[in-house]
Order: C-alpha cells, then structure tokens, then sequence
C-alpha cells in the first residue's frame, strides 16, 4: 500500500481509503467485486496468510462462494490495492503504468 499512497500522493489525487483489515468487508462488496473480476482476482495467493493455510483448506476454494467466505475471515488474503471510482472496480494491484493510464490518460 505504500507505493500506492505515494503514488496517489505524489500526483496529488484524492482517494479515501478503506482498511479492510481492520474494518472488514462486507459479502455484498466482496459479490460486487467478484461480479467485476474473477474470484480468483481478488484473491492474493501470493499472501503469507494464503501460503499458510492447510492444503484441505487451499483446495476446497474452488468457487467464488467459498472464496468470499475465506475472504471475509481472511481480509489480509484481499488483493490490494482494489480502486474503485463510484462501484467500479478499475484496478487490481499496484500497476504504475495502469495507474498512469487510468489516472492520466498517458
């Protein structure tokens, strides 16, 4: 996330920012952005939190049903940055030249 605050900050674009670790999200915004993107998208399996679990577990993650469930008790497991503009998904990841296309236009 620091590269994306800093990034945002450098070009001086407001964002508001929603600690999903410590707030939690909800099912429904989970839905939403599985609605947008694939599942497996969103989730970060490169996560220690993912590396950590129990092969059971990794395997029985084989829909977005059980993803979202996983998700929600595993909030670290969410692929960050997700930006959103209104209920929008635009962009998963820190991606420099994405941010640049999408914030720029360059």
């Amino acid at each position: 996330m620091k590269k994306t605050f800093a990034w945002l900050d450098g070009h001086h674009i407001p964002y508001e920012f929603h600690d999903y670790k410590k707030s939690g999200i909800s099912k429904a915004k989970l839905d939403a952005w599985c609605l947008q993107k694939c599942w497996e998208a969103i989730l970060n399996k490169k996560s220690s939190t993912w590396r950590q679990l129990d092969d059971d577990r990794k395997a029985s993650i084989t829909g977005k049903k059980n993803a979202i469930t996983l998700l929600q008790e595993h909030t670290s497991m969410i692929k960050r940055p997700i930006i959103e503009q209104g209920d929008q998904v635009l962009i998963l990841g820190f991606d420099e030249v994405l941010f640049n296309q999408v914030f720029i236009g360059k």
